[in-house]
């Protein structure tokens, strides 16, 4: 099969969030992603999903500017937030990651008190002129994390001395501190138990009607519960790209098939 191209279907321009174009990423002379083109829509929960070393967590990054870290990484392409070029020479990648949050696969909370961890974004943002203010933050972000009612009560306790699954609705909760309009997720799950992963899942599915929510995860299963589009990655190319229901049940590219019924990964 010659064309590399993903199989796309039909997309609502309205409602289109991130927008990429010829994407390519090169970890010095191997190339990690080729020719990739997307269109997320805002308000939906984008899964990626591919066997391990596929692109999809590069790619990803590349949503908030983070692979600028990695001084032996090349970006190449266009990469459209709300019709803006994040990667033009007047964006600053840390006011771009105030808007573009992520959360990591590990919890990694600050060696901070759970307060400080989700007032940290809003303080170095200047949010918050009072302590009043900067309190309602902090309680809005840990509703919105869905971990308020656990933290209520020791907020100034450290945020490392919470279980894994509650660390990472506080890494979540201060993700969401700075008001994003884009939340990524490098397979938030991976190193929670069933509960907590359960918990995170039913999670993801409330934030999306604040945010536009991209998830990496190996996962098929977690794909089909939490979105509502997948993109499938094999070999730094982006195959298909559709309804979640449709890649699940009727993938039209053999190599989706050949994933999803486990004859690769």
């Amino acid at each position: 099969m010659n064309d590399m191209r993903p199989l796309e279907r039909m997309v609502n321009t309205d409602n289109i969030k991130i927008s990429a174009r010829n994407c390519h990423v090169f970890y010095g002379d191997t190339q990690a992603i080729k020719d990739v083109n997307v269109d997320i829509e805002d308000h939906t929960v984008t899964a990626f999903i591919g066997p391990s070393g596929c692109g999809k967590s590069t790619f990803l990054r590349c949503l908030n500017r983070m692979n600028d870290t990695i001084d032996i990484c090349r970006v190449k392409g266009t990469f459209l937030i709300d019709g803006a070029d994040i990667y033009d020479k007047s964006v600053d990648p840390v006011q771009l990651r105030a808007k573009v949050g992520m959360v990591f696969q590990k919890p990694n909370p600050f060696p901070k008190s759970i307060y400080d961890n989700v007032a940290y974004g809003p303080k170095i943002h200047g949010m918050a002129r009072t302590k009043a203010e900067l309190d309602e933050i902090v309680e809005r972000s840990l509703r919105r994390g869905a971990i308020w009612n656990e933290v209520k009560d020791r907020l100034h306790a450290p945020g490392t001395g919470l279980s894994g699954g509650q660390q990472q609705r506080l890494c979540i909760a201060r993700a969401v501190a700075t008001n994003p309009e884009v939340l990524l997720m490098d397979e938030p799950c991976s190193a929670l138990d069933p509960i907590a992963t359960a918990q995170v899942e039913e999670l993801i599915d409330e934030l999306r009607a604040q945010f536009t929510v991209v998830i990496v995860t190996h996962s098929m299963q977690q794909a089909a519960r939490v979105s509502q589009k997948t993109a499938f990655f094999h070999l730094g190319n982006l195959v298909e790209f559709g309804e979640t229901g449709q890649i699940f049940t009727s993938p039209q590219d053999p190599r989706t098939e050949s994933y999803i019924t486990g004859r690769i990964g």
